[in-house]
């Protein structure tokens, strides 16, 4: 199994910038994908970013330029860089992590992170 651990959410100022680690233990080598999803209040969760294990990035239209997802393999954790931070922006994001293992596919999750934009 893996477990996920998120840090680094809080309030910031409109403008602002916050960065999230998520912090990934156990059968790490199997990983093949990580993300970062988020869920506002009243609505759906959704992907924000996503990295493979070949580095391949992928990102959400509304957080393009503004988001940089990284990952650092020696310490099994992975990151969210978060620019430019609006009011929208504010939901609790969640460390994703997708796991093939003996040919058969896991997904995991963090238990999540709250992020509040306002002034």
């Amino acid at each position: 199994q893996v477990q996920l651990v998120e840090s680094g959410g809080g309030l910031v100022q409109p403008g602002g910038s916050l960065t999230l680690s998520c912090a990934a233990s156990g059968r790490t080598s199997s990983i093949t994908a990580m993300g970062w999803h988020r869920q506002a209040p009243g609505k759906e969760r959704e992907l924000v970013a996503s990295i493979t294990r070949g580095d391949s990035t992928h990102y959400a239209d509304s957080v393009k330029g503004r988001f940089t997802i990284s990952g650092d393999n020696a310490k099994n954790t992975l990151y969210l860089q978060m620019n430019s931070l609006q009011p929208e922006d504010t939901a609790v994001y969640y460390c994703h992590a997708h796991e093939r293992y003996i040919g058969l596919p896991y997904d995991y999750w963090g238990q999540g992170t709250q992020v509040a934009v306002s002034s």
